[in-house]
């Protein structure tokens, strides 16, 4: 292999760190906005010799508000949709180029690039004057300032009436908007310097933000200059000169209406001093004030659904007063006092087969939440399988409401008392002793005939109990001789 001549130098090494510098810009549209139509953007374009590449700089503009810096990042940039690169034959003063759908303007380039674009044969074109962009000179421009000249003495007013404040309650009626309602505000009027202040009268839990200023210390126009009907008047701010007459202390009065940036504010009523204040200004001495308060809405008697007869009716009660319902309460004392005291009773079935007539129940009453359980004891060879007849639950009388439902008591329960459960009739023909016992400790919660037949029907079996115990002594007795 033929070595290179001693005198090549490689690119990189040649044009190492040697860059050309092009002045330039681009338009930028600005479609949504009033003051300007398009933004003039200055950039620089460096190629750089060693590799053919080239990158786009943007310079920091202060307080312009737009990310600037790099624009385009060091690259090979195409120049055509057939795969051609930007080569430093193709840039010159005064010309455009296009780099990834954005035209840039070249203007001007530094005496490097002059000196070297020269030495290479090309002829450069003259250099263009930058164009500034137009928003960016306009904010240099100093502010115009409109002194109007004026008769009115306003130290001697801030003088007069400084810390002289007219009070005037009002209501504004929304409720013509979806889901507007009538509010209450305060309007304060400063007689020092002719400014309005609205202020929210917030009430507790009224749903609404904390912020009381609806309309901030302010004069506030009153009549306008008849402007076109292109005037963006939602962008650009009134001034001075398009506003023909302001509010004033006149403008107000209790009973009337006042319309404050495009609201309508009634006024209903007004402090002392404010009325103090019309009695001398203007001669005013009607300040009769007005109800503005609603009368209270009917109150909806609320309709309770009849019972379907699914689970306990102060259960399915509860589903009629709240979205989640709660748990019927209990009386923690009765169910303290009365737990595990059960009182049982022997039944029959009324009913017209004669199957039915011989079969035996044992009905129990739990004292402590008054429920009713009835167990059959089951029978051998009798057909018929006994065990749990009925769970606990609470027994409605006959005849009661659904409404107003009387339960099953122990007063209630006696010797040969019918018990209806659900449309089966029941017939009380016995009891347990603790039954005779707990109507003797609480005699004031049972009626005196249910007592005495309790106790009637329980004397045979007392009698036989003292022969027996009588019997059982005297043998005992005898054996003892």
């Amino acid at each position: 292999m033929q070595a290179p001549p001693s005198d090549f130098i490689p690119a990189h090494v040649a044009f190492d760190k040697k860059v050309l510098k092009f002045d330039g810009y681009f338009q930028e549209d600005v479609p949504i906005s009033t003051e300007e139509h398009f933004r003039i953007r200055k950039v620089g374009i460096y190629y750089y010799l060693e590799d053919d590449s080239m990158s786009v700089m943007e310079p920091i503009v202060e307080n312009s508000g737009i990310p600037q810096g790099k624009f385009i990042k060091r690259q090979r940039l195409p120049k055509n949709d057939h795969g051609d690169n930007y080569h430093w034959k193709d840039l010159n003063r005064g010309i455009d180029i296009t780099i990834y759908g954005r035209t840039f303007r070249i203007v001007d380039c530094d005496a490097f690039t002059q000196t070297f674009l020269q030495s290479q044969g090309i002829e450069l074109n003259p250099p263009e004057r930058m164009i500034f962009d137009p928003y960016t000179e306009l904010r240099k421009m100093p502010l115009r300032m409109y002194v109007t000249p004026s008769d009115f003495d306003q130290l001697k007013q801030f003088l007069a009436f400084d810390k002289k404040v007219l009070r005037f309650y009002a209501m504004w009626d929304d409720t013509e908007n979806m889901f507007g309602e009538n509010r209450c505000f305060i309007i304060h009027y400063y007689l020092a310097d002719d400014t309005v202040e609205v202020r929210e009268v917030h009430e507790r839990n009224d749903g609404r933000d904390p912020f009381p200023v609806l309309i901030r210390r302010q004069r506030l126009p009153k009549k306008f200059v008849e402007n076109k009907g292109t005037f963006p008047s939602c962008v650009l701010e009134i001034s001075d000169q398009e506003v023909l007459e302001w509010f004033t202390a006149k403008d107000f009065a209790v009973g009337k209406s006042t319309t404050l940036l495009g609201r309508s504010f009634f006024i209903y009523d007004c402090d002392e001093f404010t009325r103090q204040f019309y009695r001398d200004k203007f001669g005013i001495t009607d300040f009769q004030p007005v109800d503005i308060k609603k009368p209270p809405p009917e109150k909806i008697k609320q309709i309770i659904p009849p019972y379907n007869g699914y689970g306990f009716i102060e259960d399915s009660l509860q589903n009629c007063f709240s979205l989640i319902p709660q748990p019927p309460r209990k009386n923690i004392v009765k169910m303290l006092e009365n737990d595990h005291k059960v009182l049982r009773y022997a039944v029959i079935l009324e009913s017209p087969n004669l199957e039915d007539s011989k079969r035996r129940f044992v009905l129990s009453y739990c004292l402590a939440t008054d429920m009713i359980s009835i167990y059959e004891p089951p029978v051998r060879n009798s057909g018929i399988i006994g065990g749990k007849y009925l769970g606990k639950t609470r027994v409605p009388k006959p005849g009661s409401s659904t409404e107003n439902p009387v339960y099953y008591e122990p007063s209630d329960f006696t010797i040969g008392a019918m018990v209806e459960v659900f449309g089966h009739r029941f017939i009380i023909v016995d009891a347990d002793e603790y039954v005779l016992n707990y109507m003797e400790s609480n005699l004031g919660s049972f009626p005196a005939a249910v007592v005495e037949s309790m106790r009637n029907h329980f004397a045979p079996r007392k009698a036989a109990k003292e022969a027996l115990k009588n019997l059982s002594t005297c043998v005992l007795m005898g054996k003892t001789r």
